[in-house]
């Protein structure tokens, strides 16, 4: 099991001085067969890439089962819970979407990954709301290209 870290909150002044810094790098994350199998049962995905070991062998250029871009993509959550810093007085924060999402590399069952994160803004959208976009690279242990690139968005409430 993966902990998730538990620094001391940042202030809002704080924060915004990380933007244009990498803030940090998370764990690595196995992804297995059997969690590839999981997240195929949960969104009904069966695609033989994903859930076929022995035909993805033969039939792919992946020599074995890859993992589904947007279960890498939904990893970004656990990662950044180890990686970002929560904010003094913060109520909620909520995904908002991205204004960019690529996946580069297919992420092969048995492979680790982990998010490398650098905070591109923290603007305060109004007195109790901050609008904070994150870059994001998914690496895969052992290889050059990454798994993803995104450009993450968040709304940060504060009381």
């Amino acid at each position: 099991m993966n902990k998730v870290w538990t620094k001391p909150p940042v202030s809002l002044e704080t924060y915004q001085g990380m933007v244009g810094k990498e803030i940090g790098v998370s764990d690595w994350h196995l992804i297995d067969q059997k969690r590839i199998d999981t997240y195929a049962d949960v969104i009904e995905d069966h695609q033989f890439i994903h859930v076929d070991p022995e035909r993805a062998k033969k039939e792919t250029a992946f020599g074995t089962t890859i993992a589904h871009g947007f279960l890498t993509m939904s990893l970004l959550s656990i990662m950044s819970y180890q990686v970002m810093p929560v904010i003094e007085g913060t109520t909620m924060g909520v995904n908002y979407g991205f204004d960019k999402l690529r996946f580069i590399s297919p992420v092969r069952s048995g492979k680790r990954v982990r998010g490398r994160f650098v905070l591109a803004e923290a603007k305060l959208r109004k007195p109790n709301e901050l609008a904070s976009r994150t870059n994001v690279t998914v690496e895969i242990e052992g290889e050059d290209k990454p798994a993803l690139i995104a450009d993450w968005l968040a709304l940060i409430y504060f009381a």
